[in-house]
C-alpha cells in the first residue's frame, strides 16, 4: 500500500492509544495524590473496555486525590512535550499532540462533569468544591489542548513524508497499541 494509508492507520491506532495513555496518566495523579496524602490505594481500573479509575480503602483527603487526577493528567504530557522539545528530539510533534490530547480530555472531563456530576467532577462538588472552579479549569485545560494542537498537521504530514518507510511509525504505533492492550486485557476490570 501506499499514499495515505500509512497515515490512515497510523490515524486509527494512535489515536486509541492516547486514550488508554490518557487514562493511566489520570489515573497515576490519583494515586500519587493518595499517596502524598496519606491514603491506600485498592485498585486501580485499567481495561481497553472500561473507564479507567481509582478505588481507595482510605482517602483522608478526597477533594486533593480528586483533584491530583486530571491536574496530574493534563501537565504530566505537557512536561514531557517540553522535555522532548528542548531536547530537539524529531517526534516532539507526537508528545505534543499526546499532551493536547490529555489537555482536552482532562478539561471537558471535569468541565462537563461540573454539569452532569459524574466522575471526579460528582465528588468534588460533593466535597464542596465550587462548579465555577472546575469550569475554570475545563476551560483552561481545553484551551491548551487546542493550543498545543494548532498546526501539528503539517508535521505530521511531514514527518511522515520525509521517510522512506512511512509504515515505520505506522507499525510502531500498532505494536504500542497492541502491547497496551494485550497488557491491560491481563490485568483486566476491577
Amino acid at each position: 500500500m501506499s499514499g495515505r494509508a500509512p497515515s490512515v492507520v497510523f490515524w486509527l491506532t494512535f489515536v486509541p492509544l492516547c486514550w488508554l495513555a490518557m487514562m493511566a496518566v489520570h489515573e497515576a495523579g490519583h494515586v500519587l495524590g493518595a499517596w502524598l496524602t496519606g491514603g491506600t490505594v485498592e485498585r486501580v481500573v485499567l481495561h481497553p473496555l472500561a473507564i479507567s479509575r481509582t478505588d481507595l480503602a482510605v482517602n483522608p483527603h478526597p477533594v486533593l486525590v480528586s483533584w491530583a487526577g486530571p491536574l496530574f493528567g493534563a501537565l504530566l504530557p505537557v512536561l514531557c512535550w517540553l522535555i522532548w522539545r528542548s531536547a530537539s528530539v524529531r517526534s516532539a510533534h507526537v508528545v505534543r499532540w499526546f499532551a493536547g490530547f490529555c489537555a482536552v480530555a482532562n478539561g471537558a472531563y471535569l468541565g462537563i462533569g461540573s454539569l452532569t456530576g459524574d466522575g471526579d467532577a460528582g465528588d468534588l462538588l460533593r466535597e464542596g468544591a465550587a462548579i465555577w472552579q472546575l469550569v475554570v479549569f475545563g476551560v483552561f485545560a481545553l484551551a491548551a489542548g487546542l493550543w498545543l494542537w494548532h498546526g501539528l498537521g503539517r508535521s505530521f504530514r511531514e514527518s511522515m513524508a520525509a521517510t522512506e518507510h512511512p509504515w515505520r511509525t505506522t507499525t510502531l504505533a500498532v505494536a504500542a497499541l497492541t502491547v497496551v492492550m494485550i497488557v491491560e486485557f491481563a490485568v483486566g476490570a476491577g
